[in-house]
């Protein structure tokens, strides 16, 4: 397995690949890798003849007072995990050579970034876009994977390939959890024993709102604020959003149909997570 740094020398490996005519699948993340991000992994290697991973903690996808410089790393841990599911080169570049100086140029999808996390976090999908794009145009993967619990990221990235013509296949897959149903997170590590032990109230309620569903509840704010009241008597438990929205547009709904999903982001003490679930009635 390969650990490259420099973009440049990241596109030369691209070049010899695809001279020779084979596939890529890319698997982004930013490091500190756990079982989520391996599954990715697991999924993406049977589909291409070469899986190529990035690892880069982007700083345009956090704003300011952010958890950016405690952001966890450990690249040699990494490393032994990504090559365990058969990861053919790891991308590691310095945001000095990301973002280069006198760097201008940033992608921008409009309407679904604009509620859940893209109201929380001004600014935060423009760095993942930018961040995405530019992994795209390095790599040229012929396939890329991304995880369904970070959802509103999923459907922006799907919605910037489309819109701008990119020659790449977005694959989701679904989200991954500890046993006791906590959604897999890099930041999970940030929580105590009792934060934890707090921070399963999201599953909790999300399996509650499909649950009233499931028992004919079609309206929106009613689900909306039985959860809300779940995780709000929750010690440490702070809501940043609880919405429930069209899968596709990501617009709030008032009344469920046939299909939509709860998102939420919730603050477990000092450490923001987020999950979600598809509602099916």
């Amino acid at each position: 397995m390969e650990i490259i740094k420099d973009v440049k020398a990241m596109k030369a490996y691209v070049k010899a690949i695809k001279t020779k005519g084979e596939t890529i699948c890319l698997v982004p993340t930013m490091g500190y890798l756990h079982e989520g991000h391996l599954d990715l992994m697991r999924m993406g290697r049977p589909l291409a003849d070469h899986l190529i991973i990035s690892i880069f903690v982007n700083p345009t996808q956090f704003g300011a007072g952010e958890d950016l410089d405690k952001y966890p790393r450990d690249l040699p841990r990494d490393t032994r995990l990504a090559e365990s599911v058969g990861v053919d080169c790891i991308f590691n570049p310095e945001a000095a050579d990301m973002y280069p100086q006198g760097y201008a140029t940033y992608v921008n999808v409009e309407g679904i970034t604009e509620g859940l996390c893209g109201a929380s976090r001004p600014g935060h999908f423009r760095g993942v876009t930018t961040v995405v794009a530019k992994l795209f145009n390095i790599i040229e993967p012929d396939i890329s994977v991304f995880g369904e619990k970070d959802y509103q990221q999923l459907a922006v990235i799907r919605r910037m390939v489309e819109d701008l013509d990119m020659n790449v296949k977005i694959l989701a897959h679904g989200t991954v959890r500890e046993e006791d149903g906590l959604a897999m997170s890099s930041r999970n590590k940030y929580l105590n024993p009792e934060e934890r032990k707090n921070a399963l109230v999201l599953n909790r309620s999300l399996k509650f709102a499909q649950d009233r569903v499931q028992s004919g509840e079609r309206n929106a704010a009613a689900i909306k604020s039985e959860v809300e009241k779940m995780i709000s008597s929750t010690p440490g438990c702070t809501i940043d959003y609880v919405e429930i929205v069209d899968p596709d547009l990501l617009h709030p709904l008032d009344t469920l149909e046939t299909r939509a999903v709860m998102a939420l982001a919730v603050r477990v003490g000092k450490t923001r997570l987020i999950d979600n679930i598809t509602l099916t009635a």
